[in-house]
């Protein structure tokens, strides 16, 4: 199985980068998708660490988002 990666690589890159690999997982899940619907799919566990480091770098990408917003937001106001 592989590794999942950690919040702390996640929040090191850039946000072209974490677009890049959210593309390269949503092609990966989507080949296991169809594995998975034409029965040649042996990994289920796969599928699930693919939905969830999705769902990780989507939440880096909101939170690196955010905090630039509110750094120009008080860079505004100051």
């Amino acid at each position: 199985m592989v590794k999942a990666v950690k919040p702390a690589d996640l929040r090191a890159k850039t946000a072209d980068e974490l677009e890049a690999r959210l593309v390269e997982l949503k092609r990966e899940q989507l080949n296991l998708r169809f594995q998975q619907a034409t029965g040649q799919s042996e990994s289920l566990s796969r599928i699930r660490a693919v939905r969830r480091e999705i769902a990780r770098i989507k939440t880096i990408a909101a939170q690196n988002a955010k905090n630039v917003a509110g750094a120009k937001t008080s860079a505004a106001n100051a």
